[in-house]
């Protein structure tokens, strides 16, 4: 099977995903992980695919049937380099919103080769203080050869400059 991962964006309105996962269906497709969410009336998302190599080039083809519908991008998947080498940390990020604080904590991850898996923000009202509270849920794939308490320190340095709790787990 080839993997495909597609990116999807449109105006949000009924029956989005129903049409792309009629075209997966009539193509002999498999939707195998998606993430897809409503953000400011925009429907968008990112969807795995798995096709049998040689309908690959006809789904393709159908998916540009969906624009007006759907914008939809197509890239071909790889599979990971050496997964067992790699483990999995849970970071979360609380504090009082202000731009840059996802280019401050990307920054910080990236020096340490982590790669984010998994990426959640939010902003909400701050029911007691007042203002804008900003909260994200990272999964970072950390490789063997990073040195946990070096990661750590520089976290806790990070969380002080830019005024945020940054736990890990």
């Amino acid at each position: 099977m080839t993997t495909l991962i597609l990116t999807v964006a449109g105006a949000d309105r009924p029956g989005l995903v129903a049409a792309v996962a009629d075209v997966v269906d009539a193509h002999g497709g498999n939707w195998e992980n998606s993430r897809l969410s409503e953000l400011a009336g925009t429907f968008a998302g990112v969807i795995e695919v798995s096709v049998a190599p040689d309908r690959a080039r006809e789904f393709q083809a159908a998916l540009r049937g969906l624009e007006g519908l759907l914008t939809v991008s197509v890239l071909t998947g790889s599979e990971e380099a050496d997964a067992a080498s790699e483990r999995l940390l849970s970071i979360q990020v609380l504090g009082n919103d202000r731009p840059g604080i996802v280019r401050e904590v990307s920054a910080a991850l990236n020096a340490h080769a982590l790669s984010i898996e998994e990426l959640t923000t939010e902003t909400r009202d701050a029911a007691m203080a007042g203002g804008r509270l900003f909260e994200a849920s990272v999964t970072a794939k950390v490789p063997a050869s990073v040195d946990l308490d070096d990661l750590r320190a520089d976290l806790e340095r990070l969380a002080t400059e830019i005024q945020v709790d940054i736990s890990l787990r």
